[in-house]
């Protein structure tokens, strides 16, 4: 089974010039202010607080790289991106922040795959679909992470997951953090997708 075994942080900047080095395989994590990017990446890495999780939205405004070793050897970065849809953050911060994940998103050469995390019971809305149709203009693959999946009753779960494949158009596995639901075969996945 496919696990990872120790995770640190690397980097945590505003500055396209101030990421690591480009030399491990990367997976971004973007979606909206709240989805549960940083409990995901925590669960994923079986730390707490690796990644800060905040309950403020859009406070989390720089990339934050970790490095995780998976139970092979194997060595990879997971990409914590500046959430995104929070109206209250001033509209000048909003642009730097769109052209900083823009150039982040368009010139990163070890950047193989980005999970967009959607909360399951709101869906895909318009940032998402406009994300998706950006990274596919430029060759990156996608991959949904349906989170929350553990507040919808059992009999809903299937279906949701099935109407957020439609939308979209990409695979999409259904998670919890707080349940630890599908997190194996998010990391599975994860790790086909990057040939590890």
């Amino acid at each position: 089974m496919n696990r990872i075994v120790d995770a640190a942080l690397i980097t945590s900047t505003g500055k396209l010039e101030k990421l690591p080095e480009p030399t491990l395989p990367e997976v971004a994590f973007a979606g909206r202010s709240n989805v549960g990017k940083s409990s995901l990446l925590n669960a994923l890495c079986n730390r707490k607080g690796l990644f800060k999780v905040s309950s403020t939205p859009g406070r989390t405004r720089t990339i934050v790289h970790a490095e995780a070793r998976l139970a092979s050897g194997q060595k990879l970065y997971l990409v914590d991106l500046p959430g995104y849809g929070y109206a209250r953050v001033v509209r000048e911060a909003k642009a730097s922040w769109a052209e900083f994940m823009q150039g982040y998103l368009s010139t990163r050469a070890t950047l193989h795959l980005v999970v967009i995390l959607v909360d399951v019971r709101r869906g895909p809305e318009e940032e998402e679909a406009q994300l998706v149709a950006f990274l596919r203009e430029r060759g990156l693959p996608v991959l949904l992470a349906a989170t929350r999946i553990d507040r919808l009753p059992r009999n809903q779960r299937k279906p949701a997951l099935q109407i957020l494949r439609q939308k979209v158009g990409a695979d999409v596995i259904g998670t919890s953090a707080t349940e630890r639901m599908g997190l194996d075969e998010l990391l599975d996945t994860i790790i086909e997708r990057l040939h590890l």
